[in-house]
């Protein structure tokens, strides 16, 4: 047998191997829960791409940011300029740079608040909730109330949920779960963060 013909018998098997598994899959009949998390980059500009995706089938979505403030980003510039996006930018800032756990639990709780109303409503396909894990991790939020407001969402609503440390209650909950890994990064170079790159 040739190279090319055990290359054939060998992705043959391969395609046949993943037709039966995506024949027996399920439409679950209702919108997933993606957690992205983990030290390295990636997790919002992740679920962005999610949002486009989204978007290029016509699909309603809204974002709610936890922690970015009035920061401007180069994705918030561009949904701003070419809409499609409902977008709720309720943080304040880093949490360094507020030094008030009050005033930071209150904005979470607002933002919380806003994002149940999104998921619950039915008018969303896809609901973002960019940095909520952070919310979380410094306990402005606990992971009950944040299941409990996934699971009071429309049944046609996804969610993601993005921001390092996620809680082990949410991604058990979660139906898809990526952690980015930190392999090598600019800053710990003593490069400062890159317009269109890093916001």
């Amino acid at each position: 047998m040739t190279d090319a013909q055990d290359h054939k018998k060998k992705m043959k098997e391969v395609q046949a191997k993943h037709r039966a598994k995506v024949s027996e899959a399920q439409d679950p009949g209702r919108g997933l829960v993606l957690v992205h998390t983990g030290k390295g980059k990636g997790k919002s500009s992740s679920a962005f791409g999610v949002v486009i995706r989204a978007l290029g089938w016509g699909q309603k979505v809204a974002v709610v940011q936890f922690i970015k403030g009035k920061w401007k980003t180069g994705e918030r510039r561009f949904f701003e300029e070419h809409g499609g996006v409902t977008w709720h930018t309720m943080g304040e800032g880093f949490t360094w740079d507020t030094q008030d756990r009050d005033r930071d639990i209150a904005a979470a709780k607002s933002a919380f608040g806003k994002a149940c109303d999104l998921m619950a409503s039915g008018d969303y396909d896809l609901v973002v909730l960019d940095e909520i894990n952070i919310a979380l991790r410094y306990e402005y939020l606990s992971a009950d109330e944040v299941v409990a407001g996934l699971e009071g969402r429309s049944d046609k609503t996804g969610v993601i949920l993005t921001g390092r440390d996620a809680p082990q209650a949410l991604c058990d909950y979660a139906d898809l779960v990526t952690e980015m890994t930190e392999v090598k990064h600019p800053f710990q170079a003593g490069i400062k963060a890159q317009r269109g790159v890093d916001f």
